[in-house]
C-alpha cells in the first residue's frame, strides 16, 4: 500500500508541477503581452483558467494528505485518548464517501463538455471539465488511503506534515 500511495503522490506532484509551469508560462506571456508588446494573446486568459483548474484538481489530494486543506481540528485534537484518531477516521471515511457519491455527477458534467469547445483555444470542454473529476477522485483516493491506514494501525490519521512535526 505504501508503494502505491508513494507512486500516486509522485504522479500527483508531477501533474501539479506541470499545471503550475503551464500557469506560470501563460501568465508570463500575458504580462509581457500587456506591458511590453501592448498586445496580449486572447488565448492566455483561457489557458490560465484551465491551468488553475488542473492545479487545484491535482493538488487537492496532496493537500488532504499534508493537512493543508481547511481543517477544523481545534476541538477534536483537544479531546482525550483515542477520540482525535476516531474523529480523523470518521472525517476520512466521510470525505471518501462524499467523493464516491460525486463521481457519477462529475462524470456526467465532464461528458456534457464533449459537445462544447472553448471560445479562444477551440479545445473540447470535456478535457477541461475533467478537472472536476480528477479533483474528486484524487481527494477520494487520498482520504480512503488515510482511512485504511488508520484501520490497519499503520497511522493515527494525522496529516503527513503533522506527523513530521510530532516526530521532531
Amino acid at each position: 500500500m505504501k508503494r502505491a500511495i508513494a507512486a500516486l503522490v509522485w504522479m500527483s506532484r508531477m501533474a501539479t508541477l506541470a499545471a503550475f509551469v503551464a500557469l506560470m508560462g501563460t501568465v508570463t506571456i500575458q504580462v509581457l503581452g500587456r506591458s511590453v508588446f501592448n498586445n496580449s494573446p486572447v488565448w492566455t486568459e483561457e489557458l490560465t483558467r484551465f491551468a488553475l483548474l488542473y492545479l487545484a484538481a491535482f493538488g487537492a489530494g496532496l493537500s488532504f494528505r499534508s493537512g493543508d486543506l481547511v481543517n477544523v481540528d481545534i476541538i477534536s485534537e483537544s479531546l482525550p485518548g483515542e477520540w482525535p484518531r476516531r474523529l480523523r477516521l470518521v472525517g476520512a471515511v466521510l470525505t471518501a464517501g462524499l467523493c464516491a457519491m460525486l463521481i457519477l455527477p462529475a462524470w456526467k458534467y465532464t461528458s456534457i463538455g464533449a459537445m462544447q469547445t472553448s471560445p479562444a483555444l477551440g479545445w473540447r470542454m470535456d478535457f477541461i471539465h475533467a478537472s472536476v473529476l480528477v479533483l474528486i477522485v484524487s481527494l477520494m483516493v487520498f482520504s480512503a488511503a488515510r482511512a485504511v491506514s488508520i484501520l490497519m494501525g499503520i497511522s493515527d490519521g494525522l496529516p503527513a506534515n503533522r506527523m513530521e512535526e510530532q516526530q521532531q
